[in-house]
């Protein structure tokens, strides 16, 4: 069984489901969401704003806004992390916490037949962080797994915090007083 297959007793919208046509995302209707968490399998890039991630960060946490579509990708998204911990990139992390924290937010209501794989997806970001942490990782990386470890156990607002950290060392200069 590979992490795609899901978690033991919560399993993740397959990426074939007609489910999918249902949900809603960013766009309207998310049948381009799966083609999309597909491509995460042999991802490369590393930032945002390159394919499929640019597709994803709009479709599926535009503006802070969530969306049916959001809780069903997640679990794919850190079955990605999973499979391929070398391959993490800030985005492993950051859509599924921004993802989270956007639900706390607004209160948004997760799809019961979401929930369980929702659920066990951010409660897997922390162990996936502690795995793969190495100590080469840049600041931006390892703000994002620990970001991630915050939204998942509840800590909204460090995560945030976290998140909106852009200069540590200049925010780090202030709280000294210099």
């Amino acid at each position: 069984m590979s992490p795609r297959d899901g978690f033991a007793g919560a399993p993740m919208l397959a990426l074939d489901d007609p489910a999918w046509t249902r949900l809603t995302c960013a766009h309207g209707i998310a049948r381009g969401v799966p083609a999309l968490l597909a491509q995460l399998d042999g991802a490369t890039e590393e930032h945002a704003h390159s394919p499929p991630w640019q597709g994803l960060w709009a479709a599926l946490c535009d503006a802070g806004r969530v969306h049916p579509a959001s809780f069903a990708a997640v679990p794919h998204i850190v079955a990605a992390l999973a499979e391929a911990p070398e391959r993490a990139c800030p985005s492993h992390f950051v859509l599924p916490a921004s993802v989270e924290l956007a639900r706390a937010a607004c209160d948004a209501e997760i799809p019961e037949a979401l929930i369980d794989g929702y659920v066990a997806a951010l409660a897997r970001l922390p162990l996936l962080a502690g795995l793969v942490a190495a100590p080469d990782w840049d600041e931006t990386l390892c703000a994002a797994a620990l970001a991630a470890t915050a939204a998942a156990t509840g800590q909204h607002a460090l995560a945030e915090l976290l998140l909106e950290a852009d200069d540590v060392q200049g925010a780090l200069a202030w709280l000294r007083g210099g």
